[in-house]
């Protein structure tokens, strides 16, 4: 196959990826089939490395599975997949060969051809995806052929070589992703927050925020950021972005000019419209994002900024926010026994994400830990303590939550599981419906990840969705 117009000819170029994940297989996939001779490494070796390998290997492309850190002889090019880490052997070995190490959104941004669909991108520590599947649904609401791609699990280089082609793609980017794109232009980008997260990977919060603030290179039309959080309108100050491209705040409270808020439980607008110094437009009503959690229409009010530098009309805002449902475990309502609400948020995988959940309820009793991957709760506890009518406490660093718990709020019942084994979920139900009253919310926000105990967030969340469900069961047979 020779490259369409307007894109790179890998035809006969030899290329390595790195790693069998979603965005590696796609990788190879679409580079074969414009004529690259693709090899992909990766350092694992079990039943499913071997079956992807197998797959691959149909569609002509070589696989060397355990051996993720030796550079194939002729190598001219290294896509690597987002969780690898820049100091990496196999990037060494590059370097030291002088080639050049991208990502897959690298690969997908080269490949856009002459006429591309535009990109509004989104990226911060929390809220990426919500935000990102809620801006595909004003973008279809709107009546236009758009996708949410990305770190959200669709991969963007299938989206870019699709056809028909899209109008417009909402685009999720972690920062391991926009680490490997220094090429990406967003039409216009937002960073919704910033807080410590992977900085074994980046090796500092400074790297962290400057992989982050990627996405407002190039920017065309609008660099939005969050009001409250002065590090993101930070980094719109130092980004290069094009002549006349504004910088567009949001905020929970009331906007002010070039910013989208909150009046009087309406979502208003007061940077996209004729007159913004002297009114604003309705977007949508609070009661129209699910759920109406103040981190939840924070990235409502995101989303709606992208896709208004876009120049999507008010009533799409509306409509798809309406039409957006949120995925799995982001403060999800699973039951409502004896009058106690339980709600899953095993997505709240740091301290960040568990605060915005913890100040959503009240009275609450939390159900929390895991690995800590580094993070400190003080913070997280000192500012929930009011909240808490207990905590039940699980999984590997559930020590640190205790110490910081002992500080700052003594008096908060705490139970503390020390198992884990696959009842241990269920135990936790039940100790957090031991202590809730009707009229308070068991919460399941572990602010910790959840590998020690389960596969991955979607396990934890099921596990504990399993357990509730058991007991509304048993309720209702009393």
């Amino acid at each position: 196959m020779s490259a369409p117009a307007g894109r790179p000819d890998f035809a006969g170029r030899r290329i390595t990826v790195a790693g069998l994940g979603v965005s590696g297989v796609s990788a190879a996939r679409a580079l074969a089939g414009l004529g690259a001779e693709v090899t992909v490494v990766d350092g694992g070796d079990g039943e499913r490395q071997r079956a992807t390998a197998a797959e691959l290997a149909a569609a002509g492309v070589e696989t060397r599975l355990g051996d993720g850190a030796t550079l194939p002889k002729g190598t001219e090019l290294v896509v690597t997949s987002p969780g690898w880490r820049p100091d990496s052997p196999l990037f060494a070995a590059a370097a030291a060969a002088g080639v050049e190490v991208v990502g897959d959104v690298e690969i997908a941004w080269r490949l856009r051809g002459e006429r591309p669909a535009p990109w509004l991108a989104v990226t911060g520590t929390n809220g990426k995806t919500t935000t990102v599947r809620m801006l595909a649904a004003i973008l279809r609401a709107a009546g236009l052929r758009a996708a949410a791609v990305g770190n959200i699990g669709d991969p963007i280089i299938d989206a870019v070589l699709a056809d028909p082609p899209y109008d417009v793609l909402a685009v999720e980017l972690s920062s391991y992703q926009l680490h490997w794109a220094p090429s990406v232009r967003p039409h216009s980008g937002v960073v919704l927050n910033l807080a410590p997260d992977h900085l074994d990977w980046h090796g500092s919060m400074a790297a962290y925020a400057a992989d982050k603030g990627r996405v407002y290179q190039g920017n065309e039309v609008a660099c939005v950021y969050n009001a409250a959080d002065p590090a993101t309108e930070a980094l719109v100050t130092e980004a290069d972005v094009v002549e006349g491209c504004r910088a567009i705040g949001f905020t929970l409270g009331t906007p002010g000019l070039s910013q989208l808020g909150v009046v009087d439980g309406v979502l208003a607008d007061r940077a996209f419209v004729p007159d913004r110094r002297e009114r604003a437009q309705e977007l949508a009503e609070v009661g129209d994002v699910d759920p109406p959690a103040p981190h939840n229409i924070a990235n409502a009010l995101a989303a709606a900024a992208l896709a208004r530098a876009y120049g999507v009309e008010p009533r799409a805002v509306r409509d798809g926010l309406r039409a957006f449902r949120p995925d799995p475990h982001r403060v999800q309502r699973v039951a409502e026994v004896g009058g106690v609400l339980y709600v899953d948020d095993s997505k709240a995988t740091n301290p960040h994400a568990t605060a915005a959940s913890l100040a959503a309820y009240e009275p609450i009793v939390w159900i929390a830990g895991g690995l800590a991957k580094g993070a400190t709760f003080d913070e997280l506890v000192a500012g929930a303590a009011g909240r808490l009518r207990g905590v039940v406490l699980l999984g590997a660093d559930r020590g640190l939550i205790a110490e910081a718990l002992a500080r700052h709020a003594p008096d908060v019942p705490v139970v503390d599981l020390d198992r884990t084994d696959t009842g241990a979920m269920a135990a936790a139900v039940h100790e957090a419906t031991r202590l809730a009253r009707p009229g308070d919310t068991v919460l399941m926000a572990p602010a910790c990840a959840s590998m020690d105990m389960f596969t991955n967030y979607n396990e934890r969340g099921d596990v504990f969705a399993a357990a509730v469900q058991a007991l509304a069961a048993g309720q209702g047979e009393q």
